[in-house]
């Protein structure tokens, strides 16, 4: 069986419980998972699960752009602090969405900076959310000089964005977004992406791949979106398994497999 990763997960938003969400992801082959902090009032809960649910299970630290109203000073300081927790990867979600605003726009960008700031700080990868905002985050970006490592979540972005990330020295990660019939210029991109800058993920429990669209999305299913993926590529399922899991143990450094 192959071995992958889902490298973005929301492991208490399932309908199903964690343990149980574990439980099918071994089964279908996914041997790890991240679990997404999003807030400061998540935090506690997603470095719980990853403590609780075993060495399949790792989690993250960030404040997502549509809560980036609760950022503060005092929360980038227990973000830091959670980071000393070796189940924590990563530094995320974090970014700007200038599609649905739920925070203002300035507010947007000083969080995502300042979030910047402590993975560059504490030399930790991010996991990137961007909508609608492609041209401020590559300037924010730039603005670290290349220095940030990590990956662009969920791309669903322009070949223009792929390319300055790509420059920027960043990782992309697709979804089940990928699989959608109206998705050909997506699919068009992964095309151009290097393998060996290449992640899968679910982004669960949204976003549902193909065939599984109109069901609660979970782990077990980053397997479908990794089959497109190979067939974008021209390599079998087994090749893309053993490059996006050396992929993850190169970006990741404190993922143990």
């Amino acid at each position: 069986m192959n071995r992958w990763i889902d490298v973005h997960t929301h492991l208490n938003m399932l309908e199903i419980t964690p343990a149980e969400a574990v439980r099918r992801a071994r089964a279908a082959g996914v041997e790890r998972l991240i679990t997404i902090g999003t807030q400061p009032g998540d935090h506690a809960l997603v470095q719980q699960l990853a403590q609780d649910l075993g060495d399949e299970v790792y989690c993250s630290l960030g404040v997502h752009p549509h809560d980036a109203d609760k950022y503060s000073a005092a929360v980038g300081q227990s973000i830091r602090e959670g980071l000393r927790n070796p189940k924590v990867l990563a530094v995320a979600e974090i970014g700007l969405d200038y599609y649905y605003d739920s925070s203002p726009r300035d507010v947007q960008r000083e969080a995502f900076a300042q979030q910047l700031q402590i993975a560059l700080d504490t030399n930790m990868p991010v996991e990137i959310h961007t909508r609608d905002a492609e041209a401020d985050t590559v300037d924010i970006l730039k603005g670290f000089g290349g220095k940030i490592t990590g990956l662009m979540h969920c791309f669903t972005g322009t070949q223009w964005l792929a390319d300055e990330c790509l420059k920027l020295g960043l990782n992309l990660s697709f979804s089940g977004v990928l699989t959608f019939r109206n998705a050909d210029p997506l699919r068009a991109v992964c095309r151009s992406v290097p393998l060996d800058r290449l992640h899968v993920e679910t982004d669960a429990p949204f976003l549902a791949p193909v065939p599984m669209r109109g069901k609660k999305n979970e782990p077990a299913f980053v397997v479908h979106t990794a089959e497109l993926v190979a067939q974008l590529h021209g390599v079998s399922v087994a090749e893309l398994a053993t490059q996006t899991r050396a992929n993850a143990l190169r970006l990741f450094s404190r993922l143990k497999w």
